[in-house]
Formats: structure tokens, sequence, C-alpha cells
């Protein structure tokens, strides 16, 4: 299992996916804001080389 860690420039995770932004927002996030930050992180999962 990939645990969070920012990139090399510190504006995404790359072991959820989410931006900087994203992951300070989630713990104030409604479920639909979260259901969002979820679908935008999976898609950028492949941009990334990474598979599920």
């Amino acid at each position: 299992m990939k645990r969070c860690a920012l990139d090399a420039a510190g504006a995404l995770c790359t072991g959820c996916f989410r931006t900087l932004d994203e992951i300070a927002a989630w713990p104030y996030a409604d479920a639909a804001a979260r259901r969002a930050i979820v679908a935008r992180a999976a898609r950028r999962r492949p941009e990334a080389g990474d598979s599920p």
C-alpha cells in the first residue's frame, strides 16, 4: 500500500494523487466534495503512470 508523500514539486501526492489543496480541504469537505476529490485523483493516476 502506498502512503501519502508529495512529489518533488510539492504539489501532488504520489500515493493518493490528490493535490496539496485537496489534502488540506479533505477534513472539512462534505461527502459530495470528497467524491469529487476522489474522482479527480482517480483521473490523475494513469497520467502519473500508476495503475490501480
